[in-house]
């Protein structure tokens, strides 16, 4: 270990949705400005090139079923390593406090006397439909919209899904692959059959993908889910202002008529 440094400080960065553009300018410069770089699985490694050349970047993702690193370890990593190098940056896809256990870690490093800051990046929540023209709120069809995770801690689906589906709020559910039959079987007790929905994944990234359909048809999606990418669903009538829902309509209806 080196000498203890005179400022120890540990930054949480959100690196926005994908896309490395997508990043703001302060976390940005964060990164240049780092001693040091611990990164996530959603990370798009490009943003670590603008790190010093002599300042490591440590992997400590989490994805399903591979951990690099459990969250208490990480929370140590954090700190040894301010006490250590100086200035830790946390780099976190999207932004580190919608679903990113930012807080946790921020509560931790506070707790052993070393400085934090937060630095907000733009979530896949709201960036990712916006990339693909589905606004989350309009005029005239809704007035709000629900951040839901599609599997809590446990592996089961939150039960604020079903609080979203009673209204008439657009539902933007965020690690739900996995579930995603479970999910939409509850959005179908609530929600009319002809709600448009749409799986996005690899969001803002040039192989990014989606598939658009019906709550009463979303077994025609479950196919095209790859399960390997990370991915969004959203649904609400707000899915129709997709270019692509129209002929999407037209085709079903075409098919049905025949």
């Amino acid at each position: 270990m080196k000498n203890s440094v005179v400022n120890p400080k540990v930054i949480l960065v959100g690196a926005g949705p994908g896309d490395p553009d997508l990043i703001t300018v302060k976390g940005l410069n964060a990164i240049k400005n780092a001693d040091i770089v611990l990164y996530d699985a959603l990370v798009n490694k490009d943003l670590l090139q603008y790190a010093s050349d002599n300042v490591q970047c440590i992997y400590v993702g989490k994805r399903f079923n591979q951990h690099k690193f459990s969250q208490d370890q990480i929370n140590q990593l954090l700190v040894d390593y301010a006490n250590e190098y100086g200035t830790v940056v946390r780099l976190k896809g999207g932004d580190s406090f919608v679903f990113g256990r930012g807080s946790e870690e921020i509560n931790f490093v506070e707790s052993k006397g070393v400085e934090a800051e937060v630095i907000p990046g733009i979530s896949s929540a709201l960036s990712v439909p916006a990339n693909q023209g589905i606004p989350l709120t309009k005029r005239n069809v809704n007035e709000s919209f629900w951040v839901i995770t599609g599997t809590t801690s446990n592996g089961n689906i939150s039960k604020d899904i079903v609080q979203g589906a009673q209204s008439k709020a657009t539902l933007v559910v965020l690690m739900g692959l996995r579930n995603f039959s479970l999910i939409m079987e509850e959005v179908k007790r609530y929600r009319h059959k002809h709600t448009p929905i749409a799986i996005i994944q690899n969001g803002t990234l040039p192989n990014e993908t989606i598939a658009i359909d019906t709550v009463g048809n979303y077994k025609n999606m479950i196919d095209s889910i790859d399960y390997s990418s990370p991915g969004i669903i959203v649904v609400g009538d707000v899915v129709a202002e997709h270019p692509s829902f129209l002929e999407e309509e037209i085709q079903r209806v075409l098919e049905f008529s025949f």
